[in-house]
């Protein structure tokens, strides 16, 4: 009798597994149709992969008359203030949180962790009147509703009256969105780093060298905060998802097409999270994942660099006295928008002055963590 019992209870336990995983498939591929299809944006002109374009490395392609800086909404004239990040790897940010013991923000989605997950992310863009410019949750849940396949989809994974209530549709809706961010499209692991732990690739001299100089402590800090685990380890993100200002200027061309007073506009970054009240937080963002850095670019919160090779010169601007002019300008380094804080600082002044040689190798090994299907589109002046 026991042994019988113990069957039919392994057998439910199987079933219900299975039944479990079949409706988070169902997800996935609800989210999957949601996230290339227009019907989120009010004038059908927006998709979630526009601005997050999956044959780029998940960020927006587009020049957008700002070479990159910022994203075109819906309407086809607003232009945003902050360069759009890459969803690729997003699921391993944890969720905003304040580390009480270092008094730290980490983790969360957007620059300024203003979503505490992916699914409240893939929650703002449709009600973003900058954006896809939804005038509400209702409008955007009724036309969905209105949908004979996403109302048979919804009603088959949520039940029969999920169109009742437009807050738990619209819910459904960004978890289906998250659930498709979180499968390994996004996050394939199959770059030449990733080969390289296999034993799978040699690397380069130059690329070995821009490795030796990325983890070592006594060359520069990029491990500070580009490095969850210890050294070479398996499924590295590249980031601590700590909050850092290191002095980035304005973008003052993007200011201009955002038709904002340069002299006047800060971005506040993570003081702009509603649960950020200190102001020792002001000018902070997130630390961005480097996976597929090489082909994301223009770089900072407000894109305001175009090369990776810029990028490397900013950092090591502050220690070495030679880095005097913006390579891309020509002129000299443009003050912060948010002046550094102490502890910010510090970390930057840890850095030893690099060489251009130890500049292109850290470009060469940071190429070598785009993922395998972007690899063509590595720039070849960089």
């Amino acid at each position: 009798m026991r042994i019988i019992l113990s069957t039919v209870l392994t057998t439910i336990l199987l079933l219900t597994q299975t039944d479990a995983a079949d409706m988070q498939q169902q997800k996935v591929e609800l989210g999957k149709k949601l996230f290339f299809d227009t019907i989120l944006s009010k004038n059908g002109t927006q998709r979630c992969a526009t601005c997050h374009n999956p044959e780029r490395g998940f960020v927006d392609s587009r020049d957008n008359g700002v070479k990159g800086a910022a994203s075109l909404g819906d309407d086809g004239k607003s232009i945003g203030d902050r360069n759009a990040p890459t969803a690729a790897y997003a699921k391993f940010s944890p969720v905003f949180h304040l580390d009480k013991k270092k008094g730290e923000y980490v983790g969360g989605q957007f620059l300024d962790g203003r979503e505490k997950d992916l699914k409240g992310q893939a929650g703002g863009p449709p009600l973003n009147p900058v954006e896809m410019g939804m005038p509400s949750k209702a409008f955007l849940v009724e036309r969905l509703k209105k949908d004979p396949v996403y109302n048979k989809a919804f009603k088959a994974i949520y039940g029969e009256d999920i169109f009742k209530n437009s807050d738990k549709a619209y819910d459904a809706m960004a978890g289906a969105i998250a659930a498709f961010e979180k499968t390994e499209e996004f996050s394939p692991f199959d770059s030449k780093y990733d080969r390289y732990l296999r034993d799978e690739y040699d690397l380069t001299v130059l690329e070995d060298l821009g490795r030796s100089l990325f983890f070592s402590n006594n060359n520069n800090n990029c491990a500070s905060c580009h490095l969850l685990k210890e050294e070479d380890a398996e499924k590295e993100t590249f980031t601590n998802y700590k909050y850092h200002n290191i002095g980035v200027p304005q973008n003052h061309a993007l200011m201009a097409k955002n038709v904002v007073d340069p002299e006047t506009f800060i971005d506040h970054g993570l003081l702009n999270n509603p649960a950020v009240k200190d102001k020792k937080y002001d000018g902070k963002f997130k630390v961005p994942t480097l996976r597929n850095i090489a082909v994301t670019g223009p770089y900072m919160h407000n894109g305001v660099f175009q090369k990776l090779s810029t990028v490397i010169e900013f950092y090591d601007k502050y220690v070495n006295k030679e880095r005097t002019l913006n390579p891309e300008t020509g002129k000299p380094w443009a003050d912060p928008e948010v002046k550094v804080d102490k502890e910010d600082m510090k970390l930057l002044k840890e850095a030893k002055a690099l060489t251009d040689r130890k500049v292109k190798a850290l470009v060469a090994f940071l190429n070598l963590l785009t993922d395998k299907r972007y690899e063509h589109l590595i720039p070849k002046d960089d």
